[in-house]
């Protein structure tokens, strides 16, 4: 009886090069985000809205935001110097497995604790229905928060994986799917993707006209993942101003630089990536029956994803977005609070295993084999660390002929052979690289 070998090929020979992405956007550093964003929140007249002795509830989300522990500290700073009581509260749907443990261990992996925060973290799944749309569609609100005196409404402004539209992932769907938790995510989420383009700006009108919201503070993040503008608005002001500043923030985005590329390698997926373990903008898969992918992306034939990061806490929405992956990334899955994201959501292809291989570097000569037809040499091979950093890429000779005619990518050194110990492990080549 002979045995069965997988299918794989080879890239012994295959040249690499380093290349960094050159990029000129704002930065807010962290020595100064404090007073940036206490300043920006005076400014604005939302800190004058606090009396003593008020209690003010705080979002805090499940994304994957640099600056958010600098930010949320500093909001929870100018609330005290007011004579406000701040607590912070899990503002997120079906993350953490849909339970408030679940949920206050999520933000501990980002670096929002109790003692970090100088503030309680209050969590519950529990809501309390404060209207409904005209279409009947019930709004719910976090049950802390509609006792508080005041919420404060912080995100990150940014394309969201699912749908397109003026008003994507933003303060109104922190208001929305955030503020009105599980109860929240799987009303709006059964309507399906499309209506999230109608509701949720419907369902925000109502959360900010009737909840105690005090004003939002939109963050907008730079390609390297760091702080470019933080802008406060009034509760009236945010439906309004919210298309503005995503176009803005879309112009911020990190983006991968070419245009087709035969095999991507990411070093690792995760909730503290993107919503979708992978930023689906970035990668140009969406994979959700019915609908096109954006044509915008690169074409991606191959895609080989290596591991899942701690921060995730087992959840591993967005492994079906890539084609071959590694045991090692399949035996941290927590399925449970998988099944609750996935299901909640209704995109059931980004939960299914893609081809699993024992090692890093099975996967991806698995997926060389697959795109045999190209010669070696004409390989066009792409590393990254994840879909949330891109400065620093790790390029194929065929792709690093393409950067020599870009200004604004530089390459660093190379040649390198792909960088596999014995073990057939992948050692990043990143490690040492900043964001």
């Amino acid at each position: 009886m002979s045995s069965q070998i997988t299918p794989r090929r080879s890239l012994e020979g295959l040249k690499m090069f380093l290349v960094r992405q050159r990029w000129e956007q704002p930065d807010v550093s962290l020595e100064n985000i404090s007073g940036y964003i206490q300043g920006a929140l005076e400014r604005k007249g939302i800190l004058k809205l606090i009396r003593p002795g008020d209690s003010i509830a705080i979002t805090a989300g499940s994304r994957g935001i640099g600056t958010i522990p600098h930010v949320l500290r500093a909001i929870v700073d100018a609330v005290r110097a007011r004579g406000g009581k701040p607590f912070l509260f899990p503002a997120m749907g079906s993350h953490g497995g849909g339970t408030a443990e679940g949920q206050k261990e999520l933000l501990a992996g980002l670096g929002i604790t109790e003692e970090a925060m100088g503030a309680p973290i209050l969590a519950t799944m529990e809501v309390v229905q404060i209207g409904e749309t005209e279409e009947g569609v019930p709004v719910y609100l976090d049950a802390f928060a509609a006792r508080a005196d005041g919420i404060i409404v912080v995100n990150r402004v940014k394309k969201h994986t699912n749908f397109d539209a003026p008003i994507e992932s933003g303060l109104c769907k922190m208001a929305v799917i955030g503020m009105g938790k599980h109860a929240q995510a799987v009303v709006v989420h059964q309507l399906g993707n499309a209506a999230f383009r109608e509701h949720i700006p419907k369902i925000a009108r109502i959360v900010f006209s009737r909840a105690p919201v005090l004003g939002g503070l939109a963050l907008l993040e730079n390609a390297w993942g760091g702080l470019a503008e933080a802008v406060p608005l009034l509760p009236e002001e945010i439906i309004e101003q919210e298309p503005s500043l995503l176009q803005r923030a879309k112009s911020y985005s990190a983006k991968i630089p070419f245009p087709e590329i035969d095999i991507l390698l990411v070093e690792r997926m995760g909730k503290d990536i993107s919503g979708t373990g992978m930023d689906c903008y970035v990668i140009g898969r969406k994979r959700i029956i019915g609908e096109p992918e954006w044509s915008e992306a690169p074409q991606i034939h191959s895609l080989v994803l290596l591991d899942l990061t701690d921060a995730s806490h087992g959840n591993a929405v967005g492994v079906g977005l890539a084609d071959f992956t590694t045991r090692r990334l399949v035996s941290k899955i927590d399925w449970k609070a998988t099944y609750v994201n996935v299901l909640t959501s209704g995109n059931l292809e980004r939960g299914k295993l893609p081809l699993v291989f024992e090692t890093d570097r099975e996967a991806l000569e698995a997926a060389a084999f697959r795109e045999r037809k190209v010669p070696l040499q004409e390989l066009r091979l792409l590393c990254i660390p994840d879909t949330l950093h891109l400065r620093y890429l790790f390029v194929s000779e065929a792709l690093a002929e393409q950067a020599k005619g870009q200004g604004k990518l530089e390459i660093l050194s190379g040649p390198h052979r792909l960088p596999f110990d014995k073990g057939g492990n992948w050692i990043s080549p990143f490690e040492e690289k900043g964001p």
